[in-house]
């Protein structure tokens, strides 16, 4: 879970909600003060749900501190673009993942987060379709993400151009392109700074 203090009590305090991104979201307590302990009567945890008045969605939360203690466990967890992302992919990326409740600007933005990603890896010339290809035919990327990206409307034209004859993305639509734009940002800098943080590890 990220790191964010907030207390279990009848209002959930977070700077956005988990399921829609929207800022500063009532969150209001539909059920709480469950207890659980594991089969050895350890790992003692308090539970409360919360549901966001703006999306509907519920989030899970546990204190191992008593039923109105600090949120130890959160789920779903707050989405949070990995440091080890180059800027401005990880700027386009975490602003497109907080803008989820406007999906036309999170889709532009996931696209801005994934054409950056390319140009840090070199491919600059061409369209950001063109670029996937590329991608995909240099072995940067997989055959396979090459195709999810040409499923998910990454190149986002039709916002930026404002174009009246295509409908605007909704919130699934917005949500396939955030998904990529991270899957993209794993495959690309986080699995390779762990693999690397894993190598340069001492042994004992």
């Amino acid at each position: 879970m990220n790191e964010i203090l907030t207390q279990m009590l009848n209002q959930l305090d977070l700077p956005r909600c988990p399921h829609c991104s929207v800022a500063k979201p009532r969150l209001d307590r539909v059920f709480g003060s469950q207890e659980s302990v594991s089969v050895s009567g350890a790992n003692k945890r308090w539970w409360s749900a919360y549901r966001c008045i703006t999306c509907g969605g519920q989030i899970l939360c546990a204190s191992s501190q008593g039923q109105d203690g600090i949120v130890t466990e959160m789920y779903p967890s707050a989405q949070i673009a990995d440091q080890v992302i180059p800027n401005p992919a990880r700027s386009y990326l975490q602003q497109s993942i907080d803008s989820l409740h406007a999906p036309a600007g999170a889709v532009m933005l996931a696209a801005s987060a994934v054409d950056s990603m390319l140009k840090v890896k070199g491919l600059k010339e061409g369209s950001l379709y063109s670029r996937i290809d590329r991608a995909a035919s240099d072995h940067l990327i997989t055959t396979e993400m090459a195709q999810w990206a040409h499923e998910v409307r990454l190149d986002a034209n039709d916002q930026r151009h404002a174009d009246d004859a295509e409908p605007l993305p909704g919130e699934d639509e917005a949500r396939k392109c955030i998904n990529f734009a991270l899957a993209l940002a794993d495959f690309l800098f986080v699995l390779p700074a762990k693999v690397e943080r894993g190598r340069t590890k001492p042994t004992t």
